[in-house]
């Protein structure tokens, strides 16, 4: 008979599967393998089930594998929020078959208030939720992506740990949740610091960036922009990718030499590198073929065979982080950067094809887990120094990013303005409490291949003014207009004020609100293509309201009430208040 738990809520967890031992600890339960046979544990491996006991009009809200995959909608009707699904023929994590899966954790907003089931560790294996119906019953199905490993390659019989929380506040839910989930991969220091603020090459010059850019931009900081303390060298800089030492000929004085020229200026370096993949035509992998994750028949297996084989300089292949040499080795180039080169922010991307499942040079280690070994040898020889993942795996990354980028690239149009929002505030939960949260750079002047309009470049303003974390300007500053500068000036000043993300009051993401200082409240206000309304904000005081941005007073005396108007379409405002 399979086992039956009852939570100290009153939730009922089925364990169907008698090989699984589990422990408990108020509402979380560990599970480990107790089983005798060798059988391969698939990538479908039900850890345990409960009934899902929520109208079927219930909002839902799931994360993704990577990044670029979220899941709101509702059980019969889920909607992707990001571009790129795991499921999509692009990724291909999962057949596009199969259930909608939620990895990492599930959110339920119904009419009884709200309920999470998170897993709160990722040592070894990824795990999702599933939700299905079977005969008269709906069943919330938890499982383990087991990667087709035998028991006894493993290392450890412990699986991971869930949590089942429920109550009326969803804040008080995601905070009770990122408690459980230090327990098992305490953050690093920077997670609780002050958040980078600089300029990224980027969003300005994408891989053409050269030397001269990079100086051009630093010369603004210096006079002009002086509150951009960072200086981050995106992609481009580098000869192959593979090769992060060895500049490209766009670097003639090579990158150390203007890495030196940034510390002199009295501004913080940081440097972009992707440091899972290689492409053929590095000296990485002329040097080092046996360094690379294969398929099973001993090929070399390249990203495009199994999932997006990447957006340039493919095919990319990808490091086998099991293997000792490869760990000393990105440990190696990211310690010289740090220490001779004098590197402070790392930007590591396409973390995500460092999980890609194949052979490695130790049987029984995951994708998940060669991942966290690469991280902990960059870990390692970054020191002190900031550590950003992007493109990442969400939970496999726990513990090992001061800060994480929690959407899509940023890019100077209506509709991704509105997607990487959605995508951000759905994760704004996050910041400081598992990693700062980046929701990619700040961008405000439109290029001669990329523009949209001034109202949606206003809507993005409010989207960083409510998000915090990570602010970095994509443009280039010599081009700057007034309203950059005064935008850029806006934001800098929130982030003296308050390190905090504004918090949403339900999944709809239509009101954020901020405690910024003792004396002023920030209200962001947002529509997503729906029509216009009147909204009403409330205080605890009588107090003025002003608009954040043009300083304009909304009552002509203090009020604990005011309505105020939000325009349709993609619309938003930003709201403070004074005593």
């Amino acid at each position: 008979m399979a086992q039956k738990i009852q939570l100290p809520n009153s939730r009922i967890i089925h364990i169907p599967n008698f090989d699984v031992a589990v422990e408990q600890s108020e509402n979380e339960l560990s599970f480990s393998y107790q089983g005798v046979s060798n059988d391969v544990l698939g990538e479908r491996y039900l850890l345990c089930q409960t009934i899902f006991d929520f109208e079927r009009s219930a909002v839902l809200l799931g994360d993704g594998f990577q990044m670029l995959a979220q899941t709101t909608g509702t059980f019969s009707h889920p909607e992707d929020v990001g571009r790129c699904p795991d499921n999509s023929t692009t990724y291909r994590i999962y057949p596009p078959c199969d259930p909608k899966r939620y990895y990492n954790y599930l959110v339920i907003e119904s009419s009884m208030g709200y309920s999470l089931l998170g897993f709160t560790s990722c040592q070894r294996f990824a795990g999702y939720f599933e939700i299905k119906q079977k005969d008269e019953c709906i069943w919330i199905n938890a499982y383990l992506d087991g990667e087709n490993t035998h028991p006894q390659d493993w290392s450890t019989n412990s699986f991971e740990s869930i949590v089942f929380l429920q109550g009326a506040s969803l804040s008080h839910l995601f905070d009770e949740y990122c408690h459980c989930i230090e327990s098992h991969h305490p953050r690093r220091n920077g997670v609780t610091q002050n958040a980078p603020v600089g300029w990224c090459s980027w969003y300005a010059y994408y891989d053409q960036v050269n030397e001269q850019n990079i100086l051009d931009n630093l010369a603004l900081m210096q006079t002009e922009l002086t509150a951009l303390d960072y200086v981050l060298i995106d992609d481009g800089y580098q000869a192959f990718m593979g090769d992060w030492l060895t500049p490209s000929d766009k670097f003639p004085s090579g990158v150390k030499a203007v890495i030196q020229t940034i510390l002199d200026s009295g501004k913080k370096p940081a440097i972009w590198l992707a440091p899972f993949i290689a492409q053929p035509e590095s000296e990485l992998f002329q040097r080092h073929p046996d360094w690379f994750v294969k398929h099973q028949d001993g090929r070399l297996l390249k990203a495009e065979e199994v999932t997006y084989g990447g957006w340039r300089c493919t095919p990319w292949y990808i490091l086998d982080m099991s293997n000792p040499a490869v760990q000393e080795h990105i440990s190696s180039v990211v310690r010289t950067m740090r220490e001779e080169w004098g590197i402070e922010l790392f930007k590591l991307d396409a973390n995500y094809w460092g999980t890609l499942k194949g052979k490695r040079l130790q049987s029984g280690v995951t994708g998940v887990q060669a991942y966290r070994m690469g991280m902990e040898a960059i870990a390692e020889g970054a020191g002190d120094a900031w550590i950003l993942g992007c493109n990442a795996p969400m939970w496999p990354s726990l513990g090992f990013v001061d800060a994480m980028r929690v959407s899509d690239d940023v890019e100077r149009s209506e509709s991704r303005f509105k997607q990487i929002a959605q995508e951000t505030f759905y994760r704004s939960w996050q910041h400081r409490r598992l990693w700062q949260i980046d929701p990619d750079c700040a961008t405000f002047v439109s290029l001669p291949n990329q523009a949209t309009e001034r109202q949606y470049y206003e809507f993005h303003r409010n989207v960083l003014l409510a998000s915090g974390g990570v602010l970095l300007s994509g443009d280039p500053l010599p081009e700057l207009t007034p309203f950059a500068k005064s935008t850029l000036a806006k934001l800098v000043l929130r982030h003296k004020h308050s390190q905090e993300t504004a918090r949403f009051t339900a999944l709809n993401l239509h009101h954020a609100y901020l405690r910024v200082t003792e004396r002023n409240v920030l209200h962001c206000l947002f529509n997503y293509h729906q029509p216009a309304r009147e909204v009403t904000l409330t205080s605890e005081h009588p107090v003025y309201w002003y608009d954040y941005w043009s300083g304009e007073r909304l009552a002509d005396e203090p009020t604990q009430v005011i309505q105020v108007s939000l325009a349709s379409g993609l619309s938003s405002r930003a709201i403070i208040t004074s005593i």
